[in-house]
């Protein structure tokens, strides 16, 4: 065995043991967790829905979600370029628009909110772009893609299955 195998092993990536087939063991939690996500999505840019969706779980460290969203952004038209730069969108502003910006900012918030809340500069800079229903569904596109990372992390996904 190398090293690589070693050290994935001891994280349980290698070797795990069977985990719940939730969509299964509770369908109907499985069917209320769709709707919420396609009641999130509804009205919001397909576009900054991917976005938000990789950033959230570029920080939940979500293989599985990660590789899913940045495969449908592609096909949807998403840049490379654009991809490449939303973990550190910060240092690179001129690839998102302000209201792109506005969102992931609120994404790393809510994503993030043990380590400091929602800081008010931050929701009303969302604000500031969104109205209310649109900031309403963006929030709840968020909450959205951190239970599914959280749910694809708990029930062992593995990258590159998309098992929708």
């Amino acid at each position: 065995m190398n090293e690589a195998n070693e050290m994935n092993e001891a994280d349980g990536a290698v070797g795990r043991s069977p985990r719940v087939n939730f969509a299964k063991a509770a369908p109907k939690a499985f069917k209320a967790l769709i709707g919420f996500d396609a009641a999130a999505r509804e009205g919001l840019d397909p576009a900054l829905v991917e976005l938000v969706q990789i950033r959230s779980s570029q920080l939940n460290k979500c293989a599985y979600c990660l590789h899913m969203h940045t495969t449908d952004a592609r096909k949807a038209g998403e840049s490379e370029e654009r991809l490449l730069m939303v973990a550190v969108w910060q240092e690179a502003p001129h690839f998102f628009t302000p209201k792109e910006q506005a969102a992931l900012a609120l994404t790393e918030a809510v994503t993030l909110v043990a380590q400091g809340g929602v800081p008010d500069a931050v929701y009303q800079r969302a604000a500031a772009h969104f109205d209310e229903p649109e900031l309403a569904r963006l929030l709840a596109l968020i909450f959205t893609i951190n239970t599914w990372n959280r749910l694809a992390l708990s029930t062992g996904k593995v990258a590159g299955t998309d098992e929708r």
